[in-house]
């Protein structure tokens, strides 16, 4: 789990979009959209992120409108990102992928 507990620099979040498939920033949070075969899977994909989302105490903000799950992350108490973020951003792809 992360341990940074701080807000990440401008270049150390571009450094990490340039491995982060699928993601971006948009006001100052991670954004993705995940779309998926259909509104089970979406759900399915919900529940195993939960999971993770509860383990490390880092929850997202999200939304699913049928097959699509739209999510973004940052650190409210930092006000803005963090390796937290990142981490789960990383795990959320590999759930995303079957991982």
């Amino acid at each position: 789990m992360a341990t940074d507990r701080r807000r990440l620099h401008d270049d150390e979040i571009a450094a990490a979009l340039a491995v982060l498939v699928g993601w971006q920033v948009v006001d100052g949070r991670l954004h993705r959209e995940f779309v998926f075969a259909n509104f089970i899977a979406a759900i399915d994909f919900i529940d195993r992120v939960a999971i993770h989302a509860e383990a490390l105490n880092h929850h997202p903000n999200w939304s699913n409108v049928y097959k699509r799950v739209s999510v973004e992350l940052w650190t409210h108490d930092l006000g803005g990102i963090s390796a937290l973020d990142l981490e789960l951003a990383h795990k959320m792809n590999q759930v995303a992928e079957g991982v």
